[in-house]
């Protein structure tokens, strides 16, 4: 058994050899995003904020940075290159009479090339339902964007176990199954009861849940759609913790929430960099 709790048959180094999904698992570059969700509360602290995230080393993965509509032109003109720029929202359809959205059409014009949706925040608030996102990804795909598409349970489901945890992120992939293309979207897996909480799933609990959501993909997509595409975790990832869950070999990244906010955003790049 591993630091993740699987055995060593699923994990990058296997006495067994490698796993149908660990075959591919060099070709799964990393990926972390920071998500600075509606925050900062003034351009005058943006600058800062896009220093930590020009501080990471882009080489070995890939890093996007999710900032507020109103700061994403700033933060376009000011991130070094390597790092993308994914506005957290788009609507479903394009320009015209929709008052308080944001079109694909009007990212793609400011040399965006992704784009974030499905985040539990916009599920819980907005009442953003499976029907309208499965609705946006189609429209973001055929628009010639790609897509960080966020799924995960809460609580309740969590404490009745791993099958309770699958069956609601299952009811969030099932209409986007036939949308997934590894080159074009990446899935983020945020247990909702872990996000801004401080409180993190367990190295073991996290590979679990990435592995379910593998085999799924495989069973319900392809398997050479689970093998290539990429699954981040994002529920309160940081320095701390990165190390232990980059070795996971279903994790492939991190959508993280408030550490990107700190200088130890680099970090955790660093860390799934060198796993």
């Amino acid at each position: 058994i591993n630091e993740c709790g699987s055995s060593w048959a699923f994990c990058r180094v296997s006495a067994a050899g490698p796993s149908q999904f660990c075959v591919n698992m060099a070709a799964r570059k990393p990926i972390v995003g920071g998500n600075w969700k509606c925050n900062p509360d003034s351009m005058s602290k943006l600058d800062d904020l896009i220093k930590n995230i020009n501080e990471c080393d882009v080489a070995k993965c890939d890093v996007y940075v999710c900032p507020s509509l109103l700061h994403v032109t700033y933060v376009k003109e000011k991130a070094k290159e390597g790092v993308m720029v994914c506005p957290q929202n788009c609507n479903f359809k394009g320009c015209g009479a929709f008052t308080g959205e944001m079109a694909v059409e009007q990212m793609k014009d400011l040399g965006i090339e992704w784009v974030l949706i499905g985040h539990s925040e916009r599920r819980e608030y907005f009442a953003e339902s499976d029907e309208l996102l499965a609705q946006k990804l189609k429209y973001i795909l055929e628009a010639g964007l790609k897509c960080v598409f966020c799924i995960g349970e809460k609580l309740p489901e969590r404490e009745k176990g791993l099958e309770a945890t699958m069956a609601v992120c299952i009811q969030q992939m099932e209409q986007i199954k036939t949308l997934l293309d590894p080159t074009k979207v990446v899935i983020a897996y945020e247990p909702v009861w872990a996000i801004g909480t401080g409180v993190t799933a367990t190295a073991e609990q996290a590979q679990e849940t990435h592995a379910a959501i593998r085999k799924w993909i495989s069973t319900n997509v392809s398997p050479d759609c689970a093998a290539a595409i990429r699954i981040q975790y994002g529920g309160s990832a940081n320095a701390k913790n990165a190390p232990e869950l980059s070795a996971c070999p279903d994790i492939d990244g991190f959508l993280v929430g408030g550490a990107s906010l700190k200088p130890e955003f680099k970090d955790i790049v660093a860390a799934i960099s060198a796993a």
